[in-house]
């Protein structure tokens, strides 16, 4: 859910409202309409909307919701209050198919799916595009049907990722010129309360799965793995034992199993699973217990496990000969929440451990992270020179090792410039010809008589398996812009972290140190991930990992990290305005353009299509 906005200036109505004649009949437009409000008009009529829709389709609803299951409690209490007015209260899960309603609101008693796809522009639609609290009123919308409504709508997270999982919508009667809507308070407060209600029931099942990971860790020396597709917990002897591909089997593993499914195999966006053809009385006693008799091995199969919950326990041969893990379910309630593997090696073989590869170059699904890193993966996969350039702590040399490991290069030659002197030229020359990557970090702090070998090296092997990581800073001298200019075709830049903020969720259990038993992993609430999320973050993620550290080490409170807990230059948040994500993409695609024009406004405005005066009013907006 959002935080209360200021609500941007609306449109006349009147005027709108003869605009929409016009569109619906096909005649030019007159000016003023906003372009979002035209462009969803045609999204509708591209969909095949019919603007006089009276019986829109019922969706198929899903046999049971999570959200639905968590958010009734909250919306029940409300719906008394509701029956004497003018409003109605509508729950929409993550594909807007309406799954609750209460109230008189007009309009609203036909539509069970609120998509674009089937009803045109509204509310809900924009909050779950938009992940903000979002308001339609009158003409706005496409529908014949909702032009006396107005309607405003919040979008409902999940905890522990920041997942969109529904909407909650308020429409009442057209309010012309409202701002805020009336019913804004009253859905900020109920998407709030079903996200407190679905934290509650999210520490429960990780408590759970935590419990049993604890009792099988118990015995020393036992390599443990738990896993829910959320969360993840190793014991030192399996984070010593497996490979990241041995973990990644056990990861697909527990999703295959049962692990946020319902009882169907149907995959919810939220909440654990039924396991199929367990009766009321055996979900109800069947917790995990490792001193139950072992049950029957039986073997395993991907394809198979996709359309069946398996129940009990199985054995399963991991990859890099790593051993077996002996895999039980761990149930909840009556649903499957998880599993925990118990890993033993092959027989007579002492345990080799694996070193644990850096997993925070690859979490984000931010759309900026993953263009950045899929090119970077596409040009390392040739093992030609590739330059990864970005500001200090985004992640450039984890990355690169990530890219090294994925290809092979298992034993590079790693090089730091930061750290003063670093190796002759020579032995760069040998260590390439010798077809042996070469890692060189912060090529900007390079020696100019390095710098000029190295351009050398480079005219006489263009191909050489050469990786450089580059802050830009001070101007570089002609030597080191000979070698930027020659890399640039091969060139990847990685994104600041407040220019992905969605992807901190993801970051923050990558940053947190392993789990120690008897102590629950950090978690975070939800005002304390809005702070996280609306920070600046100059020092990108290394300064977010300092944060994570030093509050794992040295707190000492149970429970999910508050946000009084926070530094506060991080608790207080920015003073400037947090960018929406069409900005944030605009913003990256200016200081692209700007890098790849050494700085020059006039050519960057060019290359981007847009006017001298349009980039420098663009700057001044983001503040660069």
């Amino acid at each position: 859910m959002t935080t209360t906005e200021e609500s941007p200036a609306r449109p006349a109505l009147t005027p709108l409202r003869q605009a929409r004649e016009r569109f619906l009949t096909g005649r030019p437009l007159p000016d003023g309409v906003p372009d979002e409000i035209v462009a969803a008009w045609r999204r509708a009529r591209f969909f095949g909307v019919r603007h006089d829709l009276t019986e829109p389709a019922e969706p198929l609803l899903p046999a049971r919701s999570a959200l639905l299951t968590a958010a009734r409690p909250v919306l029940e209490r409300l719906a008394p209050a509701l029956a004497s007015g003018q409003s109605s209260l509508v729950l929409t899960d993550e594909r807007l198919r309406v799954l609750w309603s209460a109230g008189s609101g007009p309009g609203d008693e036909k539509c069970h799916d609120l998509s674009e796809q089937e009803v045109g522009h509204n509310s809900a639609a924009l909050a779950l595009r938009t992940r903000h609290r979002a308001e339609v009123h009158g003409p706005e919308h496409f529908l014949d049907l909702w032009q006396d409504v107005s309607a405003v709508s919040v979008p409902v997270l999940a905890p522990e990722n920041g997942q969109v999982l529904g909407t909650v919508t308020v429409a009442s009667g057209l309010c012309t010129g409202c701002t805020p809507h009336p019913g804004a308070a009253l859905a900020e407060a109920t998407a709030t309360a079903v996200e407190a209600e679905l934290l509650a029931r999210s520490r429960t099942t990780e408590r759970v799965l935590l419990d049993a990971f604890q009792r099988a860790a118990a015995r020393p020396g036992a390599a443990v793995v738990a896993l829910d597709g959320k969360n993840r917990l190793l014991s030192d002897a399996a984070a010593e034992m497996l490979s990241p591909g041995a973990v990644a089997v056990l990861e697909r593993t527990a999703a295959a199993n049962g692990s946020g499914r319902d009882a169907t195999g149907a995959s919810e966006a939220y909440g654990p699973c039924e396991p199929a053809g367990a009766s009321e009385a055996t979900r109800a006693s069947e917790p995990y217990d490792l001193s139950e008799p072992a049950r029957p091995s039986e073997p395993y199969d991907y394809d198979s496990a996709r359309h069946r919950n398996v129940s009990v326990a199985f054995d399963l041969e991991l990859p890099d000969g790593t051993g077996t893990a002996r895999v039980t379910p761990v149930r909840h309630e009556g649903a499957v929440i998880g599993v925990v593997a118990v890993v033993e090696p092959p027989p007579g073989e002492a345990v080799r451990p694996h070193a644990r590869q850096p997993r925070v170059a690859l979490a984000g699904r931010s759309v900026p992270w993953r263009h950045a890193t899929a090119k970077a993966a596409e040009l390392a996969r040739s093992r030609e020179p590739l330059l990864l350039t970005g500001e200090r702590g985004t992640g450039k040399t984890a990355l690169a090792r990530e890219l090294l490991t994925a290809r092979g290069d298992l034993d590079p030659l790693v090089v730091d410039a930061a750290e003063g002197l670093v190796d002759e030229p020579d032995i760069w020359a040998t260590t390439l010809a010798s077809d042996r990557a070469l890692l060189l970090r912060h090529a900007e702090r390079l020696a100019q008589a390095d710098v000029a070998a190295l351009n050398s090296l480079l005219d006489e092997r263009p191909d050489a398996p050469l990786l450089l990581t580059y802050t830009p800073g001070t101007p570089p001298g002609p030597c080191l812009q000979r070698l930027l200019d020659t890399l640039a075709v091969r060139s990847v830049t990685l994104p600041a972290l407040r220019e992905r903020p969605d992807d901190i969720r993801e970051l923050l259990p990558e940053l947190a140190p392993g789990p120690v038993p008897g102590r629950p992993p950090l978690t975070w609430t939800l005002d304390a991930l809005r702070a996280l999320e609306r920070h600046p973050w100059h020092g990108n993620i290394t300064e977010l990992a300092h944060l994570v550290r030093a509050l794992a080490e040295h707190r000492q409170v149970a429970g999910p990290v508050r946000r009084a807990e926070l530094p506060d230059l991080v608790r207080e948040g920015p003073a400037t305005r947090q960018l929406s994500p069409m900005e944030l993409a605009e913003r990256t695609a200016i200081l692209e353009s700007l890098r790849r024009h050494g700085g020059n406004k006039a050519r960057a405005a060019a290359a981007l299509g847009i006017a001298r005066a349009t980039l420098y009013r663009k700057l001044r907006g983001y503040s660069l």
